[in-house]
C-alpha cells in the first residue's frame, strides 16, 4: 500500500473525528459555554450546512493549483478551525471553528479521492478510495466514544486539541508521504480552469450518480439519526447501550466500505445495485423485526455494511462521468450532506406524526429505494460508455 494513501487515510481519520466527535460533548459544551441545547444543536448543523458549501467552493477556487498543495492547505485550515474550537471564549468562536474547520471536508475527500486513484494502477481506483475513506469509517466507530472518554477526563477543550494535534499530524504526513506527481494537474486543465468542469455537469450520468448518492445517505442517515431512539424505546436497550450498538453499526461502516471498493473494481453499477438493494431490504427488516434484540443488533451491523459498501463506487463513479473533474468529485460530497439533511428531516417528520420510532427506518428505506430506481437507470442508460477514465 503506498504510505501516500495511509496519509490520506489519516487526514481522513482526523476530519471524520471533527465531524462525529461533537454528539457526545454537546452537552458539556453546552454548561461551559451557557447556551441552550437548540443552540448547541447548531454545532452539529453549522458543520453539515458549511461541508456542503465548502465542498463546491474551495474546489472551483483551487481548480488551477497543484492538488497536494491544495490537500495541505485544506488541512491547515482544518487545524485552525480545531484550534478555535479548542480555545474559544464563546459560543460564537467555537461554531467559527467549526464551520472552519468544516469548510475542507468535502474539497478534502473530493479531491484526495483523486489524489489516491493516481497513486495505483486503474483497476484498484476503488479500492483506493476505499483505504483513504477508511480514517471516516474508523473515526466513526470511535469518535463518539473518543469524544466522550477525553471530555470526561480532560474536560471538552481537550478533545479539540486532541485533534487539532491530529490534523498537524496528518498535515505532515501529507506533506512527506504523498508523491508530487500524484498531485499534479496536467497543463490542458490547468489553462483551461473551471470552465470544463462546469461543462461536466452538462452529463446526465452525472447527475444521476449524484442523486443516487443524496438518495442512498438521506435513506441510511435518516434511519441512522434515530436509531438510539429506536433502540431505547423499541428493543428495549438502556441507554447505556447505545454507546457499544454505535460501534457495531461502525464495524459494519468499516467492513462495507472495505468490500465495497474491492467488488466495484471488478463491476461498479452491479455493486452499487447490490448494495442498494441490500440497504433497502435491512431497513425494512429492521423495522418490522426492531423489537427483538438479537436481530436489532445484526440488522445495524447489515445497515453499516450496506450503506458504507456504496461509498467509493458513487465516487469514482461521477468522477468518471464528470471527466475527472475534482469539482464533480466535491459535489458528490456535498449531495452527500444535501441527503443526510432530507433523511434528518423526513425522518423526523415521521416521529413527529405519530408514526412512532420506527418509522425512520420504512422511510429511510423508501427513500433509498427511490435511489436503487435512480442506479438503475443511469446504469442502463450508461451501457457502453467507460467505466474508467484512467487517472484523472
Amino acid at each position: 500500500m503506498p504510505a501516500g494513501l495511509v496519509a490520506l487515510a489519516l487526514g481522513s481519520f482526523g476530519i471524520g473525528l471533527t465531524e462525529f466527535v461533537i454528539a457526545g460533548l454537546l452537552p458539556q459544551v453546552s454548561r461551559s459555554l451557557d447556551v441552550s441545547e437548540a443552540a448547541a444543536g447548531w454545532l452539529i448543523s453549522g458543520y453539515a450546512l458549511s461541508v456542503a458549501i465548502g465542498a463546491i467552493l474551495l474546489t472551483a477556487a483551487t481548480t488551477r493549483i497543484h492538488r497536494k498543495a491544495v490537500l495541505v492547505g485544506l488541512v491547515a485550515l482544518f487545524v485552525l478551525g480545531n484550534l478555535l474550537s479548542a480555545v474559544a471564549p464563546t459560543y460564537a468562536v467555537a461554531l467559527l471553528g467549526r464551520v472552519v474547520a468544516a469548510l475542507c471536508h468535502g474539497s478534502f475527500f473530493g479531491i484526495g479521492s483523486l489524489v489516491a486513484r493516481r497513486m495505483v494502477p486503474p483497476e484498484r481506483a476503488s479500492r483506493a478510495v476505499a483505504v483513504m475513506f477508511a480514517g471516516l469509517t474508523v473515526a466513526n466507530v470511535l469518535g463518539v466514544p473518543f469524544g466522550a472518554l477525553v471530555g470526561e477526563r480532560w474536560g471538552w477543550r481537550a478533545t479539540f486539541w486532541a485533534i487539532t494535534g491530529i490534523g498537524v499530524l496528518a498535515m505532515a504526513a501529507i506533506a512527506v508521504w504523498v508523491p508530487a506527481w500524484a498531485g499534479a494537474v496536467d497543463e490542458a486543465h490547468r489553462a483551461a480552469g473551471l470552465r470544463p468542469q462546469l461543462r461536466a455537469f452538462r452529463s446526465w450520468q452525472v447527475w444521476l450518480t449524484l442523486a443516487a448518492t443524496a438518495l442512498s445517505y438521506g435513506g441510511m442517515f435518516g434511519a441512522f439519526s434515530y436509531i438510539a431512539y429506536t433502540f431505547t424505546e423499541v428493543t428495549g436497550f438502556s441507554s447505556a447501550d447505545v454507546a457499544w450498538l454505535l460501534v457495531v453499526y461502525g464495524s459494519g461502516l468499516v467492513i462495507g466500505n472495505v468490500a465495497g471498493g474491492r467488488a466495484a473494481d471488478r463491476d461498479r453499477d452491479r455493486t452499487l445495485i447490490v448494495s442498494l438493494t441490500g440497504l433497502a431490504a435491512t431497513l425494512v427488516a429492521f423495522g418490522l423485526l426492531a423489537d427483538g434484540r438479537v436481530a436489532s443488533v445484526i440488522l445495524v451491523f447489515l445497515m453499516g455494511v450496506f450503506g458504507f459498501a456504496t461509498v467509493p463506487g458513487l465516487i469514482t463513479r461521477v468522477t468518471d462521468a464528470a471527466g475527472g473533474a475534482p469539482l464533480a468529485a466535491g459535489a458528490n460530497v456535498s449531495a452527500s450532506n444535501v441527503g443526510n439533511a432530507l433523511g434528518a428531516w423526513l425522518g423526523g417528520l415521521a416521529i413527529s406524526v405519530g408514526l412512532g420510532y420506527t418509522a425512520p427506518l420504512y422511510v429511510g428505506a423508501t427513500v433509498v429505494t427511490v435511489g436503487l430506481a435512480v442506479m438503475v437507470v443511469s446504469a442502463r442508460t450508461g451501457r457502453g460508455r467507460p467505466t474508467s477514465v484512467g487517472r484523472p
